[in-house]
């Protein structure tokens, strides 16, 4: 299967409160309130009008009755300050219509509704698109297979470390020293399509890369986007290295042997 193939895409009806996200089998997907919460705020979060979750400033209830939590088996996670409701390693029977219910004392109850379709796709296909290799020295580029929207926010990560993002035209790449000490200068962005090219590639750059996109401030889609392995020269450098070795030493060896043979003959004829 196609690794640019696109994963997710987001549009919303003005003044619907309606908005449609697509996302592949195996993502992790967060829908957002809007709202930073208090005590008194009161959030539902419904699954095809069946209740998932309820959130209060302190504390949230997830998955009350059992046809829920076998169907999602702890797999959603609420979040007490902003209400936000994550599905992690989403499944094709996670499609539906999402709808959140916001009781607050500042405003009137809220309601708005999120369509989540999930595009499926076989075990083998996944791990053929999540796997990438290349030889140390070379480039790889990694692609999401989309179009960059000025209003969305991409994350780069590497082994759970950000390493770039992008919102607009704007691009932050290795913000920190272990970052900037690891890639050097190696990292380029696309701002068309978010895609991440990694130049000079080395064997320390073997690991998982993650993209997140925060879509329109409404949700976010989390992939593993590439489990990258770089098939490292640096082995083969050690064996030429350890042959040379080798080879010097049973030349200084011969050599060594040769003078000595002089030495004795000489020797013998005085």
């Amino acid at each position: 299967m196609c690794e640019s193939v696109m994963f997710f895409c987001c549009s919303s009806g003005a003044g619907s409160g309606r908005e449609s996200v697509t996302v592949m089998e195996g993502d992790s997907v967060t829908l957002y309130s809007g709202v930073k919460m208090n005590q008194q705020d009161r959030i539902k979060w419904f699954f095809n009008d069946n209740r998932i979750a309820e959130i209060t400033g302190d504390h949230s209830k997830i998955c009350l009755d059992d046809p829920c939590k076998e169907r999602f088996r702890d797999r959603l996670k609420g979040n007490n300050q902003t209400g936000s409701l994550t599905i992690t390693n989403i499944t094709n029977t996670d499609s539906g219509d999402y709808r959140l219910e916001i009781f607050s004392n500042r405003f009137r109850f809220s309601e708005n509704i999120f369509n989540i379709t999930v595009n499926g796709v076989s075990a083998a296909e996944q791990n053929e698109m999540n796997r990438k290799s290349v030889k140390e020295g070379e480039s790889v580029t990694l692609d999401p297979g989309v179009i960059n929207n000025p209003h969305d926010e991409m994350t780069w990560s590497f082994n759970d470390i950000v390493i770039s993002e992008i919102t607009g035209d704007q691009s932050k790449i290795c913000t920190d020293v272990q970052c900037k000490e690891r890639f050097r200068d190696r990292l380029k962005l696309d701002h068309q399509t978010g895609s991440l090219t990694i130049t000079n590639t080395r064997n320390t750059d073997s690991g998982e890369y993650k993209l997140k996109i925060i879509i329109n401030n409404s949700s976010s889609v989390e992939r593993k986007l590439a489990v990258l392995t770089v098939i490292g020269s640096s082995v083969t450098k050690i064996s030429v290295s350890v042959v040379l070795l080798i080879t010097f030493g049973a030349a200084a060896a011969v050599f060594f042997y040769c003078i000595a043979q002089k030495i004795k003959e000489k020797r013998t004829v005085e």
